[in-house]
């Protein structure tokens, strides 16, 4: 038997609750791993609230990302007593997740965990970090330096956000940071933010071509204000788009394109290729200090997933939320 957070859907009352199941209820899979931590994620909150279409079938163990160690193997490249780091490819989602004390599946969506860090220290950067780190390749990609002008980055305070600051500063970036909770200057600073405004001044509709202030954007937030940071992408920018917090749509126009040539580049992260995520993760090894981790993160156990999730979803959690499974 082991622990799990499990979410059902029975007589359409959608419920999320800290389940005792049993090894042989897991999914098919060509290893099963013990997890050692997990982490809450912004698709989890919406997985767990029910308040996003995320979850594909029933019943369903949340938790897009997990660390631990391989058990039983069926995989060549794979061996028992590995340790091993996963993030996306649909678990949490189709199949069951990383909140659980087990997790069985294919092993091609597995990649060696980074020697450089302990398990709490891998699941501390997370999706979240992954993520960010993605979303700085495509501005790299596309030719953005730090000579070209200041970077804007959304949704500062949570674990993209937070990364994002703290990856560009590492790099002699410019950093703009954008937050609804200003009060956390000090910490956003300390990560290596430049200069901090409020994101009241992007949340709004705004016109399609604005004052030209940034080179490159990483937004996690959507909506309007993905289209005011668009409209105010200086000549050649790019925008790197990975969230959707304050919502799905895009109402924007093409002048920003036509008329600028900046870039708007789509940051997925689940179904990245291994050689992406190999190259991500040895980025984050080579950039991220470990002390870094600490400021960043908090550690909760399983038992606490559940009553932690509004905080999530109301956006008042800094940084990343770790989940010790085992606890």
């Amino acid at each position: 038997m082991f622990k799990a957070i499990l979410i059902s859907n029975d007589n359409q009352t959608y419920q999320a609750k800290l389940s005792q199941l049993n090894q042989t209820q897991l999914p098919s899979g060509d290893v099963t791993v013990k997890i050692s931590y997990s982490s809450l994620n912004y698709k989890d909150g919406l997985a767990i609230s029910g308040k996003g279409p995320v979850v594909r079938s029933f019943p369903m163990v949340p938790g897009i990302d997990f660390v631990g160690t391989i058990i039983q193997s069926q995989s060549a490249q794979y061996k028992v007593g590995d340790n091993v780091l996963l993030n996306g490819w649909g678990v949490g989602e189709r199949h069951w997740g990383g909140l659980a004390q087990f997790a069985s599946v294919d092993s091609q969506w597995l990649i060696p965990m980074p020697v450089k860090f302990t398990e709490k220290q891998t699941m501390a950067i997370g999706t979240a970090g992954y993520t960010a780190m993605l979303a700085v390749m495509a501005l790299e990609k596309n030719g953005i330096t730090p000579q070209s002008g200041k970077i804007l980055v959304t949704g500062a305070n949570g674990g993209v956000g937070s990364f994002a600051i703290a990856i560009l500063a590492k790099l002699g970036y410019q950093v703009t940071a954008s937050t609804g909770r200003v009060q956390e200057h000090d910490y956003l600073m300390q990560l290596g933010a430049n200069e901090i405004i409020d994101r009241n001044e992007l949340s709004s509709p705004g016109k399609p071509l604005q004052k030209e202030r940034w080179a490159g954007v990483i937004d996690s937030v959507g909506s309007h204000t993905l289209a005011n940071a668009c409209a105010s992408t200086i000549y050649g920018g790019t925008v790197a788009a990975c969230g959707l917090a304050q919502g799905m749509d895009f109402n924007s126009s093409v002048a920003p394109f036509i008329l600028r040539g900046i870039t708007l580049a789509g940051i997925d992260s689940v179904m990245r290729c291994y050689a992406d995520r190999i190259d991500a993760w040895q980025r984050l090894s080579d950039l991220l200090d470990s002390s870094l981790l600490d400021k960043i993160s908090t550690e909760i156990s399983l038992s606490d997933v559940i009553t932690t999730i509004p905080q999530l979803m109301q956006g008042k959690i800094r940084g990343r939320i770790i989940v010790d499974v085992n606890r």
